[in-house]
């Protein structure tokens, strides 16, 4: 893969990461438009730019990070049930990340689920027009929590956003935006994590393979548009025009399914 190729899928990733439009639904269909074959564009490749979102993650949230490790040291109470929250909805996700690793991986090299997975996202987040105004609670409770688990756990196939399908259950629960938010993404935190060290092995052979500087532009690149996409995302949500993006999932599922089938 070359850099420029390398720096396009970072910027996809940046952006469809924290909107939510599905990265990895947008970097099959992109991947599929350029004609990356499997052999570059891969699992691993996916993972380096996931790192780069999480870099943009961290940082952007380093505030509430940094208390919740300061609370986990002095046994606060509070951020204590924030973080066995946090640990309880991640829990779907790694059951279906480990039971149907080889299945998911299969889905990413089916570029048509990715088309399939954007319409589900956009039946998500068209919800949230009525949700969104009546969403008012400052956070999840436990079993809200593992719902929200359940709905990240759907989002491991290409084309369902992550941050669109919790932060539509999340609202539909009463969580109020910017809480739901924040939730959302502390769990896209802990899941990055994991999925760059269930695939480590295989990054550090993409690396010794040649394929290192595509992995470090394009994480560089999902870094820092994923730092401007998050942003842009907070104040969308605080303006209740979230359902918006339901059109263009919608639209936009549709006209790669049509490819793919006049392809």
């Amino acid at each position: 893969m070359d850099s420029l190729t390398a720096a396009l899928l970072g910027l996809v990733q940046g952006v469809s990461e924290f909107l939510p439009i599905s990265s990895d639904g947008h970097l099959v269909i992109v991947e599929a438009l350029l004609g990356v074959g499997e052999e570059e564009g891969g699992l691993s490749f996916v993972i380096a730019l996931h790192i780069g979102s999480l870099v943009a993650l961290l940082l952007f949230y380093r505030v509430r990070i940094v208390g919740l490790a300061l609370g986990l040291l002095r046994r606060d109470a509070a951020a204590l049930a924030d973080i066995a929250k946090l640990a309880l909805a991640t829990l779907p996700a790694v059951v279906v990340g480990l039971a149907l690793k080889e299945r998911v991986e299969a889905a990413f090299h089916t570029p048509w689920i990715a088309g399939a997975g954007l319409l589900a996202t956009g039946s998500f987040l068209i919800t949230t027009k009525r949700t969104l105004p009546r969403a008012h609670a400052a956070a999840p409770s436990y079993v809200q929590a593992l719902a929200i688990g359940c709905a990240q756990a759907l989002a491991i196939l290409p084309g369902v956003s992550r941050s669109g399908s919790t932060i539509a259950l999340a609202l539909a629960l009463g969580v109020a935006p910017l809480a739901a938010a924040e939730f959302s993404f502390l769990l896209g935190i802990i899941a990055i994590i994991g999925a760059a060290v269930l695939d480590l092995p295989e990054l550090l052979a993409a690396g010794g393979n040649g394929a290192g500087a595509p992995m470090l532009i394009g994480g560089a690149a999902a870094a820092l548009s994923g730092l401007a996409a998050l942003a842009l995302f907070v104040r969308l949500l605080a303006s209740q025009k979230f359902h918006a993006f339901a059109y263009y999932c919608w639209a936009a599922g549709a006209a790669f399914l049509a490819y793919c089938l006049l392809r």
